[in-house]
């Protein structure tokens, strides 16, 4: 009996350490990052001597430099609006096209969802050319709403929300369609409810897909009061060139949006992840 408690404790122990050294590793390129935004850049580029920590003091100059450089909170302003309005346009289309395809039934059914799939199956960037035209033709160009075109419908989310109502028993449609309600009531207060979970995890999805969204938003929105931080840094990588605690510094502060986000949705972060069965 304690040499089996002996031995999981043991397992215990060893479990720990593995994930504590794995937490480690993932934890080291952002302390590098914030202590390298920290540096003059004689010391960032220095091999010997090597510096971890900056020796002559801490140069939150940089902040300031990359700060006064770009309009920071214009940039964010931009970020956030896309996200947002992808968000809600993501799991608004993908929940009515989730419930029509998982739960009724009409002709050409199988054929425009074996579209979606296809759609799912053709990378993204070929779509950027009739894209682009069509928001172009739209006079949309540098504005928000030509950021969020791309994310007003979402192949992988109707996937996801028709693969969460495909789960949902169908005792509780046929007890409301009993009470009297139409196929509106049906989805609105019974059916779309229940994949609040799902929901959740295609808005995470998503927001964090439209985050790290570069190549659209650098050919939609040129102006520089009008890009997302993503498109923002890579201008910022051409202007400062080998200027690395300046452009570290910049990577710093284009990453407070999503830590703010995720300090505040941590839940139902942990909450989507899990119950999509999806990684990052």
């Amino acid at each position: 009996m304690e040499s089996a408690i002996a031995r999981e404790r043991l397992s215990k122990t060893v479990i720990y350490i593995i994930l504590i050294l794995f937490s480690f590793i993932m934890i080291v390129p952002f302390a590098w990052m914030i202590l390298t935004a920290l540096k003059t850049n004689q010391e960032a580029i220095s091999v010997d001597p090597f510096y971890i920590f900056p020796a002559n003091g801490w140069h939150w100059e940089n902040f300031a430099k990359v700060w006064e450089s770009y309009n920071f909170l214009i940039l964010y302003k931009n970020t956030l609006l896309m996200i947002l309005f992808r968000v809600i346009c993501a799991c608004l289309t993908a929940t009515m096209a989730g419930y029509a395809f998982g739960r009724l039934n009409f002709p050409g059914k199988n054929f425009m969802f074996a579209l979606v799939l296809v759609q799912m199956m053709i990378p993204s960037q070929i779509f950027i050319i009739p894209q682009y035209l069509m928001v172009s033709k739209l006079g949309l160009l540098n504005t928000v709403t030509g950021l969020v075109f791309p994310g007003l419908v979402t192949a992988f989310g109707t996937y996801l929300l028709k693969t969460g109502y495909q789960g949902l028993p169908k005792d509780l449609e046929e007890a409301a369609a009993i009470d009297g309600c139409n196929i509106g009531q049906r989805f609105l207060r019974i059916m779309m409810p229940l994949t609040r979970s799902s929901m959740v995890s295609l808005g995470i999805f998503t927001a964090l897909f439209a985050f790290k969204d570069l190549m659209w938003p650098m050919i939609v929105c040129t102006r520089s009061e009008t890009t997302t931080l993503a498109a923002g840094l890579a201008k910022m990588q051409g202007q400062y060139g080998n200027d690395y605690p300046t452009m570290m510094a910049s990577a710093v502060l284009a990453l407070v949006p999503m830590i703010v986000i995720y300090v505040i949705f941590q839940k139902q972060f942990v909450e989507g992840i899990a119950t999509s069965g999806g990684k990052l």
